[in-house]
């Protein structure tokens, strides 16, 4: 095994434990608070923090990565992630909105912290004229990384269930203990720090395409996390009358199904002679998206049972979506500098964060006052809007020619 090839593997191995707790904590708060009657709006604050401190974090962790190494952001991701769980053991009477809001904010920070290093790190294990190579590995990760995060709301949804929400928050603080104790071991200590160290003014990127591609993602996760993150799992437990258990198993199936797709990006989007893809590429696979959007929203007038209605179209849904965030997540990589490439990596990823942001808040706000099938007009729209401004972005890498 390679240096590059044993570092990948300690990047991939962090980045899916932490992602297993990030996944399994929200379906812990959403499934625990909806049970105490919180309504969907109330559900979705309780997130707004976890989604704002993202933005921040994305836009200055790069600048940090770049200064002080990817291997000292991601362990901090690891640690913060063992504070905000501890936040959460205190006694049931301190779990106010506030405090679960603050712990969220923790959360939220260490997430991308994680996200950003892995991405970032990638870049600089692929000499820059691999770009076929490069595809697969973020491929790879990002697939398998959301598998994970479905395998976590399903262990969410199990442990409420088994060890009730302290028990469950115990277990995850050991497992990130372990990892983020071996890792400070294992990775690279001088991954990713910047030749020359970057000012801070520096955070905003000045590369037109990765400006446009942070903007189509902006309104691409929004798309998905407007019908999604709240509106879709508390429809599932009050109009359907599912319960909690069959709710998180049923979203950590189609999260597990849309990261193996993602995977499999680079099979779906090169062309028949083996072109990368280039924004055209991502606009056609978004007007996809946005068409299957409008049948959901459309089936919901009453003419086809709910429950087959939902359960089809999001496995439609995941799949289109999962090739489309795999594409732009290779674009970004790609488009990054390669000195200091947590930098623009950091940047997209504020968009991607300020994105989930906004959808976010549209989920519980459309849904509580106009419902489920609101919510995917607004997603439609937001994919539309990506798709326009995907288009004119280039091929990216020496490979091009």
């Amino acid at each position: 095994m390679t240096q590059a090839l044993r570092q990948y593997a300690i990047i991939t191995g962090n980045y899916w434990v932490f992602t297993l707790t990030d996944g399994a904590l929200r379906m812990l708060v959403v499934l625990h608070f909806n049970a105490l009657g919180y309504s969907p709006l109330e559900i979705a604050m309780l997130f707004l923090f976890y989604e704002f401190f993202g933005v921040v974090t994305n836009l200055i962790g790069g600048w940090l990565g770049a200064r002080i190494g990817l291997n000292r952001t991601m362990h901090m991701g690891l640690f913060l992630q063992v504070g905000a769980l501890l936040m959460l053991t205190v006694p049931a009477a301190w779990l106010t909105v506030p405090w679960v809001m603050a712990a969220q904010a923790l959360s939220g920070i260490a997430k991308d912290l994680n996200k950003m290093s892995a991405k970032s790190s990638i870049k600089l294990l692929i000499p820059e004229d691999a770009q076929g190579r490069l595809y697969h590995w973020i491929a790879v990760l990002t697939g398998s990384k959301n598998t994970l995060k479905g395998v976590g709301f399903f262990m969410g949804a199990a442990l409420l269930a088994l060890f009730g929400f302290s028990g469950a928050v115990w277990t995850m603080v050991i497992m990130l203990l372990v990892v983020a104790v071996a890792s400070l071991f294992m990775l690279s200590s001088d991954l990713g720090k910047a030749r020359d160290k970057p000012k801070f003014r520096a955070i905003l990127s000045r590369d037109s395409r990765v400006n446009r591609l942070s903007a189509a993602r902006v309104f691409l996760f929004g798309a998905r996390d407007v019908w999604f993150v709240v509106a879709l799992p508390v429809f599932m437990a009050s109009q359907l009358g599912w319960e909690s258990w069959w709710v998180g198993a049923f979203m950590a199936a189609w999260v597990i199904g849309y990261g193996g797709v993602q995977t499999q990006g680079p099979r779906f989007t090169r062309s028949a002679d083996g072109d990368l893809p280039d924004g055209r590429t991502a606009a056609i696979w978004a007007f996809a998206l946005a068409g299957v959007t409008m049948l959901i929203a459309i089936g919901l007038d009453g003419r086809v049972p709910d429950a087959p209605l939902l359960v089809v179209g999001l496995l439609v849904f995941g799949a289109l979506f999962a090739i489309n965030s795999a594409l732009h997540s290779y674009l970004i990589v790609s488009y990054a500098r390669a000195d200091g490439v947590s930098m623009d990596v950091g940047f997209y990823y504020m968009s991607n964060a300020l994105g989930r942001l906004t959808g976010t808040v549209l989920s519980g706000w459309v849904y509580q006052v106009w419902g489920l099938q609101a919510c995917l007009l607004v997603s439609a729209a937001f994919i539309l809007m990506a798709a326009v401004l995907a288009r004119p972005l280039p091929r990216p890498g020496p490979s091009a020619a």
